[in-house]
Protein backbone atom coordinates (compact mmCIF):
# COMPACT_ATOMS: atom_id res chain seq x y z
CA UNK A 1 0.00 0.00 0.00
CA UNK A 2 0.99 3.60 -0.58
CA UNK A 3 1.07 5.22 2.86
CA UNK A 4 0.41 8.69 1.46
CA UNK A 5 -2.90 7.71 -0.18
CA UNK A 6 -3.81 4.28 1.24
CA UNK A 7 -4.28 3.03 -2.32
CA UNK A 8 -2.26 0.32 -4.05
CA UNK A 9 0.94 1.40 -5.74
CA UNK A 10 0.60 1.76 -9.52
CA UNK A 11 2.04 -1.03 -11.63
CA UNK A 12 4.66 0.21 -14.08
CA UNK A 13 5.61 -2.20 -16.85
CA UNK A 14 9.32 -2.06 -17.63
CA UNK A 15 11.21 -3.37 -20.66
CA UNK A 16 14.93 -3.86 -21.14
CA UNK A 17 15.67 -2.17 -24.46
CA UNK A 18 18.83 -4.22 -25.10
CA UNK A 19 18.34 -7.32 -22.93
CA UNK A 20 21.52 -9.14 -23.95
CA UNK A 21 23.83 -6.13 -23.91
CA UNK A 22 22.46 -4.60 -20.69
CA UNK A 23 21.74 -7.68 -18.57
CA UNK A 24 24.25 -6.38 -16.01
CA UNK A 25 22.43 -3.04 -15.61
CA UNK A 26 20.10 -3.02 -12.62
CA UNK A 27 16.51 -2.09 -13.33
CA UNK A 28 15.44 1.02 -11.40
CA UNK A 29 15.09 0.30 -7.70
CA UNK A 30 14.53 2.01 -4.38
CA UNK A 31 17.78 1.96 -2.41
CA UNK A 32 16.15 2.38 1.03
CA UNK A 33 12.71 1.47 2.41
CA UNK A 34 11.49 5.09 2.43
CA UNK A 35 13.20 6.38 -0.71
CA UNK A 36 10.92 8.44 -2.96
CA UNK A 37 12.99 7.81 -6.07
CA UNK A 38 14.40 4.75 -7.77
CA UNK A 39 18.05 5.02 -8.76
CA UNK A 40 18.87 4.78 -12.48
CA UNK A 41 22.12 3.35 -13.79
CA UNK A 42 24.07 4.43 -16.86
CA UNK A 43 23.82 1.84 -19.64
CA UNK A 44 26.90 3.11 -21.44
CA UNK A 45 29.01 0.98 -23.77
CA UNK A 46 32.11 2.96 -22.78
CA UNK A 47 33.00 5.69 -20.29
CA UNK A 48 31.56 9.12 -21.06
CA UNK A 49 33.45 12.24 -19.99
CA UNK A 50 31.26 15.32 -19.64
CA UNK A 51 33.35 18.48 -19.80
CA UNK A 52 32.71 21.61 -17.76
CA UNK A 53 29.56 23.25 -19.08
CA UNK A 54 28.75 20.35 -21.39
CA UNK A 55 25.50 18.42 -21.75
CA UNK A 56 25.31 14.69 -22.49
CA UNK A 57 22.48 12.21 -23.00
CA UNK A 58 22.98 9.03 -20.98
CA UNK A 59 21.03 5.86 -21.83
CA UNK A 60 19.49 3.75 -19.05
CA UNK A 61 18.71 0.59 -21.01
CA UNK A 62 15.00 0.49 -20.19
CA UNK A 63 11.61 1.80 -21.31
CA UNK A 64 8.47 2.03 -19.20
CA UNK A 65 4.72 1.77 -19.67
CA UNK A 66 3.17 4.04 -17.09
CA UNK A 67 -0.52 3.69 -16.29
CA UNK A 68 -2.74 6.53 -17.55
CA UNK A 69 -2.80 9.37 -15.03
CA UNK A 70 0.86 8.93 -13.99
CA UNK A 71 4.22 10.36 -15.02
CA UNK A 72 7.79 9.47 -14.19
CA UNK A 73 9.94 12.39 -13.07
CA UNK A 74 13.67 12.05 -13.70
CA UNK A 75 15.56 13.98 -11.04
CA UNK A 76 19.20 14.60 -10.18
CA UNK A 77 20.99 12.68 -7.45
CA UNK A 78 21.94 15.07 -4.67
CA UNK A 79 25.37 13.51 -4.08
CA UNK A 80 26.41 14.04 -7.71
CA UNK A 81 25.09 17.58 -7.61
CA UNK A 82 26.84 18.60 -4.39
CA UNK A 83 30.14 16.78 -4.90
CA UNK A 84 30.61 17.19 -8.64
CA UNK A 85 28.12 19.78 -9.95
CA UNK A 86 26.29 17.18 -12.05
CA UNK A 87 22.64 18.06 -12.63
CA UNK A 88 19.93 17.49 -15.19
CA UNK A 89 19.44 20.15 -17.83
CA UNK A 90 15.65 19.70 -17.78
CA UNK A 91 15.14 18.89 -14.13
CA UNK A 92 12.82 17.28 -13.51
CA UNK A 93 12.54 15.48 -16.80
CA UNK A 94 9.07 14.10 -17.50
CA UNK A 95 8.28 10.69 -18.93
CA UNK A 96 4.67 10.77 -20.11
CA UNK A 97 2.35 7.78 -19.85
CA UNK A 98 2.26 7.38 -23.63
CA UNK A 99 6.06 7.45 -24.19
CA UNK A 100 7.54 4.04 -25.04
CA UNK A 101 11.13 4.90 -25.93
CA UNK A 102 14.26 4.33 -23.88
CA UNK A 103 14.53 6.53 -20.80
CA UNK A 104 17.60 8.71 -21.22
CA UNK A 105 19.06 11.21 -18.79
CA UNK A 106 20.16 14.67 -20.00
CA UNK A 107 23.03 15.51 -17.64
CA UNK A 108 24.88 18.82 -17.41
CA UNK A 109 28.25 19.38 -15.79
CA UNK A 110 28.09 22.59 -13.76
CA UNK A 111 31.12 21.57 -11.72
CA UNK A 112 34.69 22.89 -11.77
CA UNK A 113 36.19 19.98 -13.73
CA UNK A 114 35.40 17.27 -16.25
CA UNK A 115 33.32 14.38 -14.91
CA UNK A 116 33.44 10.81 -16.19
CA UNK A 117 30.37 8.59 -16.09
CA UNK A 118 31.06 4.86 -16.06
CA UNK A 119 28.79 1.97 -16.97
CA UNK A 120 26.45 1.12 -14.07
CA UNK A 121 27.02 4.47 -12.28
CA UNK A 122 23.86 5.66 -10.58
CA UNK A 123 23.22 8.90 -12.45
CA UNK A 124 19.67 9.99 -11.63
CA UNK A 125 16.51 8.95 -9.84
CA UNK A 126 12.99 8.29 -11.07
CA UNK A 127 9.90 9.26 -9.08
CA UNK A 128 6.45 8.03 -10.15
CA UNK A 129 3.76 10.66 -9.60
CA UNK A 130 0.05 11.04 -10.32
CA UNK A 131 -0.81 13.72 -12.87
CA UNK A 132 -3.61 16.22 -12.53
CA UNK A 133 -4.87 17.41 -15.90
CA UNK A 134 -6.41 20.83 -15.49
CA UNK A 135 -9.22 22.44 -17.44
CA UNK A 136 -8.42 26.03 -18.43
CA UNK A 137 -11.18 28.64 -18.11
CA UNK A 138 -10.53 31.86 -20.07
CA UNK A 139 -11.63 34.94 -18.10
CA UNK A 140 -11.48 38.72 -18.58
CA UNK A 141 -9.66 39.30 -15.28
CA UNK A 142 -8.18 37.39 -12.35
CA UNK A 143 -9.19 37.65 -8.71
CA UNK A 144 -6.88 40.22 -7.03
CA UNK A 145 -4.47 39.19 -4.24
CA UNK A 146 -2.08 41.03 -1.91
CA UNK A 147 0.82 39.79 -4.01
CA UNK A 148 -0.67 40.68 -7.35
CA UNK A 149 1.72 40.33 -10.28
CA UNK A 150 4.85 40.44 -8.07
CA UNK A 151 7.32 37.86 -9.34
CA UNK A 152 10.93 36.84 -8.91
CA UNK A 153 12.38 38.33 -5.73
CA UNK A 154 9.52 40.74 -5.14
CA UNK A 155 9.57 40.08 -1.37
CA UNK A 156 13.31 40.67 -1.04
CA UNK A 157 16.16 38.41 -0.03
Amino acid sequence: MNPSTDSPAPVVNILRVRPEADADIDLPRYMTPNAAGMDLQAALEEDLTVGKGQIALVPTGFAVELPPGYEAQIRPRSGLAVRHGIGLINSPGTIDADYRGEVQVAVINLGPSDFTIHRKDRIAQMVIQPVCRARLAPVDELTPTDRGPGGFGHTGV
